[in-house]
């Protein structure tokens, strides 16, 4: 501590020795810094069509494709070159064909998920034939029709390519204030001494306003009381309007199913897939029991023949942007179509899209638990949702002629499919009582007892048969209203309720059950003293947890304030044996049984040994849960409908296909592009800002949809600077059509292991320690030249060649160091 000039104490700042290290090195180096040239990116990666500008950076990026491909090897390792048997099943079963249509098994082998082969038989009736644009069916492999002629060179409404990606870039990826982008362009003008390509930030928004694809415009209607008012002035919340702001979702689908970049990833049928030992497989949504049966149901009327079945699948979350400053929520709804693949929706490729907001109706405290609001606010949920797809009711049973994405014509009838959802929102959409299941009638003060299905038929002879308080207290009913399904043909909301992974399993049953409950044991066993001594050496092995692939480190141990859902997937790996020695083996055990779970259900494919295997894990998860119960952490048991959910896993697989394609990750990743990010760059004003989101979302949009024709067309191929400098790799070029998701974590590995790496426990003594000595020691003759060629490259990051090609035996010198002739 020092004295300031008044006679007080003053916090002494002393910086660490690297620190002043670093800042008496920054002066001396500005002053000599040697201005560098521009290197344009024109060597293109074949897997990827990333470019790069030079050779080094190419050569690490093909390491990442390497390490991709390696784990992909692991997870799908290839199939056994053999013919696949046939699964047994009778082929006069109506579920497979009908007497007048025969189904002929077609093998194939499926790239992008998997490397098995499979035998695939779709849906007799339902198949998806291709069309020409009068709605004539095509002949087998008769082309679709041609595409209009057009100009490579042609980006209108944008002057060029290079204007198109600074839009996307400055639009999209930066979100630059208007006032940011205005004094770039002058800045641009005044170093190029020419007109930037867009004269200002509006002349820029006008412009993306002007791409005629994408961006379904935006449409209201308002929803008000209409009950009683009472007598004198109304209560507040009865004389609001309340806006609901939405897109068609008729001409959303049509954008969806039109677009090129789905086109490889995309099922115009219901399949059944089986393996070459005849066992059932379940992946996408198009591979479910419910896809199959929808399109029987649908089959019987002969109109509907050689008709794609096109699933919607809808999802919605309230969701917070501003806390600090008044709490700002918003509820948006998103739609995909159920034609394309999981990984399509997980990632961010335009498959899931932001169709509505919601409103969100609020009144004072004194009113806010009253019956006549709540039922307001539920009957306001459901009519909006009715409201918003009433454009697709006319196409649920009959069907309407539709352009896909690879150029044909397919009759398409629509149905609501799986709705993605918290259990708060799984509540409110089957208009039960909260602690109830939405698809079964268990008490909910024994959910794990015996109960039956759920459906609308159920809810309506109950209600006509009991009295309000029978139904919310033996059948946990709300009465006051039917869910928005039972407007739409073969719809019902009980039966379309979706597994939720994040909220159920990763965050729900694993953080806030699990590892609440082992902390919440070690506080009951121990004195507060000892306790807090064991919960800081399980922090220390957790942070103890060594660097590995795969393996997030955490420092600070467990003490983190807000856990996300990585954070859950990432803790779940070193967990086990951070509490082992601290707690009982049982609850151990119940952990592992509940990880082991976990792990295999976040499978990407899952089959029938699979859900054999889950139903197992199940029961014994809930035998050895029974010490939580036993040592007084739940001494009123296990009625908790996230855990009594994972009864309904192999059910909804069967129906709905692996569960990783219908989790509200998917939705929450959707929040940050359409709603978080979309609001920092609004006025924030409450009355104003969501009309701005709005407009964003659109413009990013109607970019998104440029982008996708310009590639389709082959534009966007290569470098901006012309012909690139391919290097070419037959094997990655072959995996060129793999692409990762920002949902693909490392999950389980299917199949065989092809290699495996111990690490040894202590140093090995007695080996050489100079490199050639080791090299003859370990038989690696190579060893030498991959150490020099490996640190050559590393202190050499600019290096334009490959490492590969150095010379080992002369001096090497990049040529980009030869003198300039000025």
């Amino acid at each position: 501590m020092s004295k300031n000039r008044d006679g007080g104490l003053s916090p002494l700042v002393v910086k660490p020795p690297e620190l002043r290290h670093f800042l008496s090195r920054i002066t001396p180096l500005a002053m000599a810094r040697v201005p560098k040239s521009f290197k344009p990116k024109n060597i293109l990666c074949p897997t990827c069509r990333q470019c790069f500008s030079s050779r080094a950076g190419l050569s690490n990026h093909r390491r990442i494709h390497r390490q991709n491909e390696h784990l992909r090897q692991l997870r799908f390792p290839s199939a056994h070159p053999q013919t696949p048997s046939p699964p047994p099943f009778d082929e006069s079963h109506s579920e497979f064909a009908s007497p007048r249509r025969s189904t002929r098994p077609a093998v194939r082998t499926d790239g992008a998920t998997s490397q098995r082969e499979e035998t695939v038989y779709t849906h007799p009736f339902l198949n998806g034939c291709p069309r020409n644009s009068n709605g004539a069916l095509l002949m087998p492999n008769q082309p679709p029709p041609a595409a209009a002629p057009h100009d490579p060179d042609d980006f209108t409404p944008f002057t060029s390519r290079a204007a198109f990606k600074l839009s996307q870039l400055l639009y999209t990826r930066s979100g630059m204030s208007q006032g940011a982008l205005d004094e770039l362009f002058q800045c641009w003008a005044a170093i190029t001494g020419q007109d930037p390509p867009f004269a200002s930030a509006e002349d820029m928004n006008e412009t993306i306003d002007s791409i005629e694809l994408g961006g379904v415009r935006w449409s209201s209607f308002t929803v008000q009381y209409s009950g009683d008012l009472g007598e004198g002035e109304p209560v507040p919340w009865k004389a609001k309007a309340y806006p609901v702001y939405f897109r068609d979702p008729l001409e959303v689908l049509h954008e969806q199913l039109g677009n090129p970049d789905f086109v490889d990833e995309m099922d115009h049928a219901p399949k059944k897939v089986f393996d070459k030992d005849g066992t059932r497989r379940y992946q996408n949504l198009m591979s479910s029991d419910w896809a199959w049966r929808h399109a029987d149901k649908l089959a019987q009327d002969p109109d509907n023949h050689d008709a794609t079945f096109c699933p919607i699948i809808l999802g919605s979350d309230k969701t917070t942007v501003s806390v600090a400053t008044g709490h700002n929520e918003y509820y948006p709804l998103y739609m995909s179509n159920g034609l394309v693949h999981n990984n399509v929706r997980r990632a961010h490729r335009n498959a899931l899209t932001l169709i509505g907001f919601l409103a969100i109706p609020k009144t004072d405290r004194e009113h806010q638990d009253s019956v006549e609001f709540r039922k307001f606010r539920r009957s306001l949920f459901h009519a909006s949702l009715i409201e918003i797809f009433r454009s697709l009711r006319p196409y649920m049973e009959k069907p309407e002629l539709v352009r896909y994405g690879d150029g044909y014509y397919r009759n398409t009838i629509y149905g609501l499919g799986p709705y993605i959802a918290d259990y708060p929102e799984q509540a409110l959409l089957a208009c039960i009582v909260q602690g109830w299941c939405p698809r079964c009638t268990a008490p909910s003060n024994n959910l794990d007892g015996k109960g039956g299905r759920r459906s609308h038929e159920l809810t309506l002879a109950v209600i006509a048969a009991l009295d309000v308080k029978t139904l919310w207290e033996q059948y946990g009913i709300v009465s006051d209203l039917l869910p928005f399904t039972h407007s739409f043909p073969f719809a019902d909301i009980h039966e379309l309720i979706a597994l939720d992974l994040l909220h159920q399993i990763i965050k729900g049953i694993f953080k806030d059950h699990l590892v609440t409950w082992v902390e919440d044991y070690i506080k009951l066993a121990h004195t507060a003293a000892e306790a807090k001594k064991i919960l800081a050496d399980i922090d220390r092995r957790i942070a103890a947890a060594p660097p590995f692939p795969g393996v997030r480190r955490f420092p600070e141990g467990r003490g983190f304030k807000q856990w996300t859902g990585d954070d859950s997937k990432a803790l779940m790996k070193v967990y086990l044996p951070a509490i082992a020695g601290h707690v009982p083996s049982q609850m151990v055990r119940a952990l592992s049984t509940f990880t082991e779970f976990c792990y295999l259900v976040r499978r990407e494919v899952l089959d029938e040994n699979d859900l054999q295997k889950l139903d197992e894990l199940v029961e014994l998860f809930h035998q050895e849960r029974t010490i939580f119960e036993q040592e007084g952490v739940r001494p009123d048991g296990f009625s908790l409908p996230r855990q009594h959910s994972m009864v309904h896993y192999t059910t909804l697989i069967r129906e709905f296909g692996a569960p990783n394609g219908l989790c509200s990750s998917i939705t929450e990743s959707k929040h940050i592009k359409a709603v978080k990010k979309p609001y920092r760059r609004t006025n924030r004003d409450r009355e104003t800002a969501l009309g701005q989101m709005l407009v964003i979302n659109q413009r990013q949009d109607k970019l998104a949809a440029a982008h996708v024709n310009f590639q389709s067309l082959g534009m966007l191929a290569g470098s901006l600077f012309g012909p690139p400098d391919v290097v070419v790799d037959d094997a990655m070029t072959q995996r060129a059509g793999a692409r990762d998701t920002e949902d693909d974590d490392g999950g389980a590995v299917d199949g065989h292991v092809l290699a495996e790496v111990k690490l040894a426990s202590k140093a090995v003594s007695g080996l050489p320690r100079e490199l050639s000595a080791l090299s003859r020691h370990l038989n690696l003759p190579q060893l030498p030249a991959l150490v020099s060629r490996f640190l050559y490259e590393q202190t050499h990051p600019e290096l334009d060649v490959l490492v590969d090609d150095i010379p080992l035996d002369r001096p090497f010198r990049d040529k980009r160091d030869a003198p300039r002739a000025d």
